[in-house]
């Protein structure tokens, strides 16, 4: 079972890299996610990821795209959809009113849900159109970075 678990996790890893690596901070309990929601300052975008295909091939890069926008949210956190389910059913109560999906994209601002995109947003979208969606959102919202 250890040898299974193991490579399950090999698979998964570039799933998980493919936010980290550009910034994205990973919350993989409800602890974290307390942490980081308790802060009400500012901007807070959350990522449910999904090992599911329009995960791979349309959410991710899409998060990538609309990221090179010079109006990004201050703190960017993922939960792991599966993977880390006590995280993410926590993050999913701070998600109110909204229903489970995955992926999806939460953008909060002062500690209140001003933003989402669902899974039913994305999938049979293209990367483009959906990061054009979040940079809408980026630049209602969020503050110009500097560098």
């Amino acid at each position: 079972m250890s040898l299974e678990l193991d490579f399950y996790q090999m698979m998964i890893q570039p799933m998980r890299d493919e936010l980290t690596s550009i910034g994205f901070q990973e919350l993989r309990t409800p602890e974290d996610v307390d942490a980081v929601m308790a802060e009400k300052t500012g901007t807070t975008f959350v990522v449910v990821n999904s090992v599911c295909g329009c995960a791979g091939g349309i959410a991710r890069p899409a998060v990538a795209m609309a990221l090179r926008n010079d109006r990004r949210p201050d703190r960017l956190v993922t939960v792991f959809a599966g993977q880390d389910k006590e995280a993410t059913a926590r993050a999913r109560e701070y998600f109110v009113g909204q229903p489970p999906s995955s992926p999806s994209f939460f953008l909060f601002k002062d500690g209140e849900l001003v933003g989402v995109l669902h899974r039913s947003d994305i999938e049979g979208s293209t990367p483009e159109r959906v990061a054009e969606k979040l940079v809408a959102l980026f630049d209602q919202y969020c503050e110009p970075k500097t560098n």
